[in-house]
């Protein structure tokens, strides 16, 4: 670019402006380009939004979520919870990011296409987390029917206590996952829950030891009653085999050598002679 020598005041506004007007005009053909990339972004989004909202509600999604207990599961925000149309609005921003970082590369805002982009990578962990938070409830519906039913066919009184006590620990879980899952204070969360963990293993044994003590009393005499009488009836089994058992013959005693030289008379044979 030339230099242009300023003699005046007048020539310092005239350099000014004409640079304004120059950077203007070349920025011009970026931002038409930007504003097109925009613009078929937010029309193609859209189009997508309703194509994926379209499938889900044809696969049954809505059906299923509200009969399994969805959105009474989730109270009065359950109402407004249709699977198909959170799905749609996903894609639709997804989409819409995506362009908007193409027209920040267009136009040269290296930093906002940078945020944009880890905006981005960061969407995937955000979709598993909204499905965990999402399919949990269902399952812990499931598990607690199930536990119910079983526990009521058992015979066991408490089989509602049960089942509502199954269901509450996976929705718990799932909160866990999916704040883990999205990166919020995971150590924290990690803290939280062992602390948690640690707080009724430690209440259990205390109700257990305090409350059930002379249950635990009565369990253990009868185990060692049990012991003892077995232990008995197996010495009694052993003292009737070693009894019964016949009694080993006796070896005969080994001949002596006075026998081999007394004769019956009691008399010592004459020796004989050298012939």
């Amino acid at each position: 670019m030339p230099t242009t020598e300023i003699q005046t005041w007048g020539d310092s506004v005239f350099l000014a402006v004409s640079t304004a007007i120059n950077n203007f005009l070349a920025a011009i053909p970026a931002v038409i380009g930007a504003l097109l990339i925009l613009l078929i972004g937010w029309i193609l989004s859209g189009i997508l939004a309703r194509i994926v909202s379209t499938v889900l509600e044809k696969a049954g999604t809505d059906r299923l979520f509200a009969q399994h207990g969805g959105r009474e599961m989730y109270g009065q925000a359950g109402s407004s919870l249709v699977p198909s149309k959170i799905a749609g609005e996903l894609v639709k921003w997804v989409v819409r990011l995506i362009f908007l970082v193409a027209a920040a590369n267009v136009l040269g805002l290296t930093q906002i296409s940078d945020l944009l982009n880890q905006v981005i990578l960061w969407i995937p962990n955000l979709i598993v987390a909204a499905v965990i938070l999402l399919v949990a409830p269902l399952l812990g519906r499931f598990l607690r029917g199930l536990i119910e039913v079983g526990a009521g066919n058992m015979g066991f009184s408490n089989a509602p206590i049960l089942g509502r006590i199954a269901e509450i620990a996976v929705i718990a879980f799932a909160v866990i996952i999916a704040i883990n899952q999205i990166g919020i204070a995971a150590n924290l969360v990690n803290i939280l829950f062992i602390g948690v963990v640690g707080a009724l293993a430690l209440a259990f044994g205390l109700a257990f030891g305090l409350g059930g003590r002379d249950v635990a009393q009565q369990l253990t005499q009868s185990w060692y009653e049990q012991s003892q009488a077995a232990a008995g009836k197996v010495r009694q089994a052993a003292a009737q085999a070693q009894s019964s058992a016949p009694p080993e013959p006796t070896p005969p005693p080994p001949p002596s050598e006075s026998s081999t030289t007394v004769t019956s008379t009691g008399t010592m044979p004459p020796e004989r002679g050298p012939a």
